[in-house]
């Protein structure tokens, strides 16, 4: 009957979760709580249930309010601008070299962990670059979609985020695991960047004169009355590095960092209470949503425990997989991750099928922190070839690309990137077998 209860809770929130029929903060709190009062739970025990739960999450929800505000209030300043036009200007007309640049562009971009901000970053600032230089704009979502794929393991992600919740333990821990695959994975997307610039050479780009692109000036004036020059450039990019070197040392919590890196790049940078706030309103929407998402997200995990769920359809599952293929349940389902990613939404991924896959990974012997690392890869990978994440609409949106060619191009890189990182966490220990 649990187990029973179990699977079918499961069903309805992946289903709700991909018709985006309700927000996933009702579908992550009301589900599971009816699914407890059908097994019998009364009211107050659920709602102790999900205390706990929402306990296990604060510190990585105030992490993503303070984190979120202080990358787009960075962004703000014009820090990432001027990094992307001096490597543009580094580039120039070589074609590897604009390629590369995309990568190392895409990967400072996604500092901040959203993807619309990377992706209104990256892509306007070299698709002129692209057009003028006759490069398959495909390449550019390509490049642009690994390297926000790998950046995404930032403790402020949304997935290490997430994955960090079913866990039961804080992002920044979970992330200091991740750091050795994102170094693989940003080694893996230079490479790639090299082998789609030899592509677009061998396809006849450099050669000629290509299209120029109109800039928006209206949005080009508003964005440079944010700007800052100069001394305070400076400051921020040593306040960023300062705050990248405390969360990869572990020297404080992470949300606490953020908290003080927040006061300390709006106190310098815009020393106006009115223009704090507007910042402030101007970036929380986004912080606050996934914030939330987040608290509901561990109401669910506060009523998996409770209920026992997971264990019962875990036995039920233990009852159909063959005890050889059970050790390998993990690195399975790592393989499979990017094929899921692009069918199943990030919260139903994370909080709908890694649960269960963690707790029978469980009764074969697999730490569930093993299968977590194993599936959190290729569905970072699956990010923006998926059709159930807008920010892959905006940038096919503003390279004028079908969603069809875009997904031909560039999944089979991305699985293959995702494949080859698995087996060399496999190799180097980080995934055991």
């Amino acid at each position: 009957m649990v187990a029973a209860v179990g699977f079918i809770m499961i069903i309805v929130i992946v289903a709700l979760l991909l018709k985006g029929k309700m927000s996933p903060i009702v579908v992550l709190v009301v589900v599971p709580a009816i699914a407890a009062l059908i097994l019998g739970h009364g009211p107050v025990e659920v709602a102790g249930m999900i205390k706990e739960g929402v306990t296990t999450t604060t510190s990585n929800g105030i992490l993503f309010i303070f984190s979120v505000i202080y990358f787009g209030v960075l962004s703000d300043t014009g820090l990432f601008d001027i990094i992307v036009d001096w490597l543009v200007k580094k580039a120039g007309s070589n074609v590897i070299a604009v390629t590369v640049a995309t990568a190392i562009i895409a990967t400072i971009a996604h500092l901040d962990g959203t993807t619309a901000t990377t992706v209104l970053i990256t892509i306007p600032a070299l698709y002129p670059v692209y057009k003028r230089m006759k490069i398959d704009p495909k390449i550019l979502l390509c490049i642009t979609g690994a390297c926000m794929g790998v950046m995404n393991l930032l403790p402020w992600g949304g997935p290490t985020a997430r994955a960090a919740t079913v866990l039961g333990m804080d992002a920044n821990d979970l992330w200091h695991i991740l750091i050795p695959v994102q170094i693989m994975g940003l080694v893996l997307d230079i490479v790639l960047a090299v082998i789609l610039g030899m592509m677009a050479v061998k396809a006849g780009a450099g050669k000629g004169a290509g299209e120029e692109v109109e800039v928006d000036q209206k949005a080009a004036a508003e964005a440079d009355a944010l700007r800052k020059h100069g001394p305070l450039l400076a400051f921020d990019l040593i306040l960023t590095v300062a705050v990248i070197a405390i969360l990869s040392a572990g020297l404080a919590p992470s949300y606490v960092v953020f908290m003080a890196a927040l006061c300390i790049l709006l106190a310098v940078n815009y020393p106006d209470q009115k223009l704090q706030d507007k910042l402030i309103k101007k970036h929380a929407p986004a912080a606050l949503i996934i914030s939330a998402t987040l608290f509901a997200a561990g109401a669910m995990v506060g009523v998996f425990d409770g209920t026992g769920m997971l264990t019962e359809m875990a036995n039920a599952i233990m009852g159909i997989i063959p005890a050889a293929l059970g050790k390998f349940i993990h690195v399975i389902f790592g393989i499979l991750a990017l094929p899921l990613g692009l069918c199943v939404g990030t919260d139903a991924y994370f909080y709908g099928i890694m649960p269960l896959v963690m707790q029978v990974g469980e009764t074969y012997g697999v730490a569930s922190l093993s299968t977590a690392v194993a599936m959190i890869i290729g569905k970072n990978l699956a990010l923006m070839v998926s059709p159930l994440v807008p920010a892959t609409f905006l940038a096919i949106g503003l390279t004028g690309t079908e969603l069809k060619d875009h997904m031909k191009f560039s999944i089979p890189p991305y699985f293959l990137i995702s494949v080859i990182t698995v087996i060399l966490c496999v190799i180097v220990g980080i995934i055991p077998v």
